[in-house]
């Protein structure tokens, strides 16, 4: 994680935020984070939340002298993105997509199934009723399948 990206996720935990993402692209000068609310909550974020988040960073990285043309704050969607160990935890129950960096001995690339948890550094999910155990630093993208 970037020095910027751990200044931003203390400073959201400070606010009762956790940060899910931070994105820097067009060579630093525009930044995305996402954030949502800490497990348990059912409240969601909400647009006042992100406008906050938004006015406080832009305090922050003033005074911090991070320079950037334009910040974007919001939420991180129905198919919010999965990282940590502590996200594999947390949305254990919910339907997850995960694509791994390398194929495993059948050539599966892509596992999409019911997310059990996390034991031992894997993402464990019941992929058409077979347990399968997926190494969290081998996983390249997780997120949640959105229930429509």
């Amino acid at each position: 994680m970037t020095a910027m990206a751990e200044m931003v996720e203390a400073t959201l935990a400070g606010m009762g935020y956790e940060l899910v993402d931070a994105q820097v692209s067009n060579h630093g000068r525009m930044l995305r984070i996402f954030i949502d609310r800490p497990e348990g909550s059912a409240a969601g974020v909400t647009l006042d939340d992100c406008a906050g988040v938004s006015r406080h960073l832009t305090h922050l990285f003033a005074v911090e002298g991070i320079d950037y043309d334009r910040l974007e704050v919001s939420s991180p969607g129905l198919d919010r993105p999965l990282r940590k160990a502590a996200d594999f935890a947390r949305f254990a129950g919910r339907r997850v997509d995960v694509r791994m960096r390398a194929p495993d001995a059948t050539g599966r690339r892509r596992f999409v199934g019911m997310l059990q948890g996390v034991a031992a550094d894997a993402a464990m999910v019941d992929v058409d009723g077979q347990p399968v155990a997926l190494r969290l630093e081998q996983i390249e993208r997780a997120r949640l399948v959105p229930d429509l």
